[in-house]
């Protein structure tokens, strides 16, 4: 969309835990005790975006959407999205969502659009 520059500075896409590393600083360690799709790493996905760009709020998603790779304990439409901002608390959520691969993405745009809206009210 014509104007998208003005408000959006930057974004990165870390499907892959070597990249939440190396673009984002999310520690090795972390993403290896926690799992790629967990509180902690999304915490330090927004934290890493923050650092790591001129923005003042970044919002960072991590799931499973499908078709495979869930268990038991981590299924299939479970998503973790964190909202921060330096100036104030990150903002949390997690969501186990329904559907199709497409449908648990678009829930998850939606969601984390919903938590962004939040931490810019503080």
């Amino acid at each position: 969309m014509a104007g998208s520059s003005d408000v959006v500075e930057r974004g990165f896409v870390t499907y892959t835990n070597e990249a939440k590393h190396d673009m984002l600083g999310v520690d090795a360690a972390l993403i290896k005790t926690a799992g790629a799709v967990s509180e902690d790493v999304v915490r330090a996905m927004a934290a890493g975006a923050l650092a790591h760009s001129n923005a003042q709020i970044a919002v960072a998603v991590t799931g499973i959407a499908g078709p495979g790779g869930g268990t038991a304990d981590k299924p299939v439409g479970l998503v973790h999205i964190a909202a921060a901002r330096d100036d104030a608390e990150t903002l949390l959520e997690s969501h186990v969502f329904a559907g199709g691969r497409e449908a648990v993405r678009m829930q998850a745009v939606a969601a984390a659009l919903a938590l962004v809206r939040c931490r810019v009210d503080k």
